[in-house]
């Protein structure tokens, strides 16, 4: 019983239900587990390294997880090539992320060198130059420091932080005439 339980229970006479107490995991077995998992990957793109942690929560051992992570990868259900394009289609055009932050993104996530490679092929240039454009302007109406040597900084600072390579961030600069 927790602090929180045993005052809440003297204080307020109140019962805890049993939502705040640990959930006991049900075990499956391979047979089990594998129309639970596949529809998991069926719901939305995942990795391999994201399956396999959630078979072995589900009481799993490391080769019967291995077995099904091999099986789905033969029926199309999972593939970290598409997962990488599709992650790669998302962050730069709706959260307007560069190269570098994709990139240091998809290998957090363990994906290989060659499907992040082809992931960042679905970067369309134009697209791109357009999103660090935009995110520049935005960034230059808000910034509040009045120093240009210091704003300019900032605002680099920024961009890089979104991912973008430093090269581009000052040919944009340029055309913006900032």
């Amino acid at each position: 019983m927790g602090f929180i339980e045993v005052y809440l229970r003297r204080q307020f006479h109140l019962t805890i239900p049993s939502v705040f107490s640990p959930k006991k995991k049900k075990i499956y077995t391979k047979k089990e587990a594998l129309p639970k998992i596949a529809a998991y990957c069926a719901y939305q793109e995942r990795t391999q390294n994201e399956v396999r942690t959630k078979l072995l929560d589900y009481g799993l051992d490391l080769d019967e997880a291995d077995k099904l992570v091999i099986l789905l990868t033969q029926e199309k259900l999972l593939d970290e090539e598409r997962y990488a394009q599709s992650f790669v289609r998302g962050k730069y055009s709706l959260k307007r992320w560069g190269r570098r932050k994709i990139q240091q993104g998809l290998k957090a996530k363990g994906i290989s060198d060659f499907c992040i490679r082809k992931g960042l092929q679905e970067i369309d240039p134009d697209v791109y130059w357009e999103n660090l454009l935009h995110l520049l302007e935005k960034k230059n109406k808000s910034e509040g420091e009045r120093n240009p040597l210091a704003r300019r900084q900032k605002i680099q600072y920024f961009l890089q932080s979104k991912g973008y390579e430093l090269d581009l961030i000052q040919d944009a600069w340029k055309e913006l005439g900032l």
